[in-house]
């Protein structure tokens, strides 16, 4: 048991079905499907959690949250005049929680928000983990498994991505302090260390050139943002048959000042910078 949770038989039964070897309808997978999903909910358990300077992924989590969609059968459920079809129940005791959700915010079983956090009309999907005292606001949406951290901004129409397939796959992780301006996009399992700023419109896939623009030379890495990093939305060029154009890339212009504390909003941290906004 750990903490006070049969980890590993639980484990060893949700592989042994995602692979096929026990049928779903056997009672040891669907409770420990079950059992799996209700602590994801609690917040007992999470998809990923940091290991020294990095993050370690339960793939086994992800499979269980595969394997739930498949035992569910589909129902209503009416929330007022609205009424949905589907196979994941809503979060429950959201007052007991001490979180608020701003009508039609929408946050799903399975996925846990801690004390503080402030769901606007936005989404937060199956196995994602919001930080206390973080915001999401109108229209942003927290992908599945996605991991975002404490006293974080997610910004209107923020699109955080999801991933359940292949399992083990890093999801997307924001980590504190961190706050991301409108209408940006972060997927593929793209880490935002502490502290970073990432301006409106900014994409960032595994793929995406992030440029630091700091020093006398260009230096491009792709997939982690670095701690405090002010990024904002650029082109680089690229030759094609056809010519050369511009493909997007991510401009990292800075550091975060120790004077830009969280409460400090984006456009004086771009301020900052002398960047325009």
């Amino acid at each position: 048991m750990t903490g006070g949770y049969p980890i590993d038989r639980w484990r060893d039964t949700i592989a042994a079905a995602y692979a096929g070897a026990q049928p779903l309808d056997a009672p040891a997978v669907r409770g420990a499907v079950e059992g799996a999903m209700a602590a994801l909910d609690s917040g007992d358990l999470r998809i990923a959690e940091p290991e020294g300077d990095g993050w370690i992924t339960h793939g086994w989590l992800q499979q269980a949250i595969s394997l739930y969609f498949r035992i569910r059968v589909s129902a209503t459920i009416e929330v007022g005049p609205f009424e949905y079809c589907d196979k994941i129940p809503l979060k429950r005791n959201l007052e007991a929680a001490g979180v608020r959700v701003v009508p039609p915010g929408v946050a799903r079983y399975s996925s846990f928000l801690e004390r503080g956090v402030i769901l606007m009309p936005g989404f937060v999907n199956v196995g994602a983990r919001v930080g206390e005292g973080s915001m999401v606001d109108t229209w942003a949406t927290v992908g599945s498994c996605a991991q975002i951290g404490r006293r974080v901004h997610l910004s209107g129409g923020v699109g955080i991505g999801g991933v359940l397939e292949p399992p083990q796959a890093q999801p997307v992780i924001v980590e504190d302090d961190c706050f991301i301006g409108s209408r940006a996009i972060v997927v593929e399992g793209v880490r935002v260390r502490r502290g970073a700023v990432l301006g409106a419109g900014v994409v960032l896939t595994a793929s995406t050139p992030i440029v630091d623009v700091t020093g006398t030379e260009p230096v491009i890495t792709r997939g982690v943002v670095p701690e405090r990093a002010v990024v904002i939305p650029g082109s680089i060029p690229k030759r094609f048959p056809a010519g050369e154009f511009g493909t997007p890339c991510a401009l990292l212009i800075g550091q975060r000042k120790d004077s830009t504390d969280v409460k400090t909003s984006l456009n004086q941290a771009l301020r900052e910078h002398g960047v325009a906004v």
